[in-house]
């Protein structure tokens, strides 16, 4: 969904002064552990993959929009596989703090697009609209405290590393025009390391581990289940009370809202 860049996030708010916040999820685990995965099979399941955009109730953030846009010499050496896109310093993390915030706020905002194999930005950014729940998966979720502390749920994805590694292998040479010496040197050099380091550590943090990822269904339905019920309250709440606290479901209020705008 590409917006135009002269179209201003708008701040849901309504007359009395409340403001509406969405219910915020964060996904964490090592590479290629299935976090994507898990969160397409969670949208899929609450039957809003193929809801139009403007009346999703549960959307996706990623990561991967997130990464920092590079100098010219730490471009030569990502194109080489020498950058640590693992690390901390890879992320654009003003920019990751600074989206979630104003999600909370009942913000729109704007995301941008990172191309893997050319590493940059393009121009056009993609938006997000006001929804009641919002998946934000990353492998270092919760390794800033700031960050972490505006998650109310916190899930890590636990995978075996050397089926993270395979699946990192397939992806990286189909999605990102990786060849397989470099994908490993890459592994061992960086991503192993890191994910010891920065991202292993943060599961002491969380409050749902799911083992095996998206196979392990038992765990995404019970998920899934505390979702809708998050959603089935909000609604019941809206039709009981008319308005409780000037509260409109996200997603009647943006359909309200694009029959006034145009997008």
């Amino acid at each position: 969904m590409v917006v135009d860049s002269k179209q201003t996030p708008q701040n849901h708010q309504q007359s009395n002064g409340f403001v509406f916040k969405p219910f915020l999820i964060g996904i964490s685990g090592g590479t290629a552990s299935g976090k994507s995965s898990v969160c397409g099979k969670i949208v899929q399941l609450l039957g809003q993959n193929e809801v139009d955009y403007h009346q999703k109730q549960v959307v996706i953030l990623s990561q991967d929009s997130f990464y920092r846009v590079l100098t010219l010499e730490q471009k030569v050496k990502a194109l080489n596989g020498q950058f640590n896109f693992d690390h901390p310093d890879a992320f654009d993390n003003k920019l990751i703090l600074k989206t979630l915030k104003e999600i909370t706020e009942g913000k729109t905002v704007q995301i941008p697009v990172y191309v893997f194999d050319s590493h940059y930005r393009k121009e056009e950014m993609v938006t997000i609209y006001l929804a009641d729940v919002v998946l934000f998966e990353c492998i270092l979720s919760f390794y800033s405290e700031e960050l972490r502390d505006l998650f109310q749920i916190k899930i890590f994805v636990h995978t075996d590393a050397d089926a993270r590694l395979s699946r990192r292998v397939l992806r990286d040479i189909s999605e990102r025009g990786r060849d397989l010496e470099q994908i490993l040197s890459q592994y061992l050099t960086f991503v192993k390391p890191a994910f010891e380091e920065f991202c292993l550590p943060t599961k002491k943090y969380t409050d749902v581990i799911i083992p095996q990822g998206v196979d392990n269904l038992v765990a995404i339905n019970l998920i899934v289940q505390h979702i809708q019920h998050i959603l089935n309250g909000r609604l019941s709440k809206q039709q009981t009370n008319g308005c409780l606290g000037g509260y409109t479901p996200a997603h009647k209020r943006q359909a309200s809202e694009s029959r006034s705008h145009t997008h």
